[in-house]
């Protein structure tokens, strides 16, 4: 990591808050930031919340190492270019300032995420600990709120896992917290594949967790499948995904919009497995369904 950092400022409308989140997040920044046109921040949001301003601006942290301008000409694709802007920062303690806005989050009805350090809220519960980090998914996006909620309900005590694209693992994590017997976390970013090895480390599940770099799912099958990527590599990884579904497994899909579901469906539907809308927040919806 080099020793500054660019700082990527972008002012958009909260309906493109989302996008415009997991476009900075795919080209790299280490955290994305919310605040208002006064420079207020946002307080962590509520399940189900969003952001109360129109003009939002999102700001995200990238590596001083960066391609500026490449981060620029994709941001070009959603938001006026005029609304972006670049500046070097010097290195602070980025990560703990972070944090000061993370602050735990409950799923459904007994699963948390508590950064490390914070009490638990309610103790007894089933407690994730993570931090953010240089991975996607803390839970704050709308996608994995629908994942870990899914968890949350569902009977996973005993079953074998798999989250493909795995992030931070925040999925396959919570997936053993809950009673998992066995997860797999694959994901085609090396950091990724670093971030979740040291996460399940530090929630004491590593023995019950396997992760490893890959463009696919690989061989085997698992009795839940969940996986939190675009749509467009959902339905190009049509066949592969559902070939690792057990028959009468269950098959757990996000980061799918609104208008995007009718496709990813159709795709699976080709491949034995009939998707259907479970749940729908902030215009992404959860699609679910059970091979045959």
């Amino acid at each position: 990591m080099s020793e500054g950092h660019i700082e990527v400022a972008v002012r958009t409308g909260k309906a493109r808050a989302d996008l415009v989140e997991s476009l900075l997040l795919g080209q790299g920044a280490l955290a994305v930031t919310l605040s208002d046109s006064g420079d207020q921040p946002l307080l962590e949001p509520g399940v189900g919340e969003t952001p109360l301003w129109d003009d939002v601006v999102m700001i995200g942290l990238f590596n001083g190492d960066i391609d500026a301008q490449r981060v620029r000409a994709a941001l070009s694709l959603l938001v006026d270019p005029n609304t972006v802007s670049v500046r070097e920062v010097r290195d602070q303690a980025w990560e703990r300032a972070w944090m000061d806005r993370f602050k735990p989050m409950r799923f459904g009805e007994r699963l948390w995420i508590v950064p490390h350090g914070m009490d638990a809220p309610e103790p007894d519960a089933d407690i994730v600990r993570l931090d953010p980090g240089l991975a996607f998914g803390t839970g704050t996006h709308a996608t994995t709120r629908l994942c870990l909620e899914w968890l949350d309900a569902a009977d996973v005590n005993g079953r074998d896992v798999l989250d493909y694209g795995c992030g931070s693992g925040v999925l396959g994590i919570a997936a053993a917290i809950v009673g998992a017997r066995h997860v797999r976390c694959i994901d085609n970013d090396p950091q990724a594949v670093t971030a979740t090895a040291d996460n399940a480390e530090r929630n004491g599940i590593a023995d019950r967790l396997d992760v490893s770099q890959g463009q696919t799912p690989g061989e085997g099958q698992a009795d839940i499948v969940i996986s939190n990527i675009l749509a467009g590599i959902l339905q190009r990884l049509a066949p592969e995904l559902a070939a690792s579904v057990r028959p009468g497994g269950a098959l757990v899909l996000a980061g799918v919009l609104d208008d995007q579901a009718d496709s990813v469906i159709a795709a699976f539907g080709e491949h034995g497995i009939d998707l259907a809308v479970a749940n729908s927040v902030d215009g992404w919806v959860r699609l679910e369904g059970v091979r045959a």
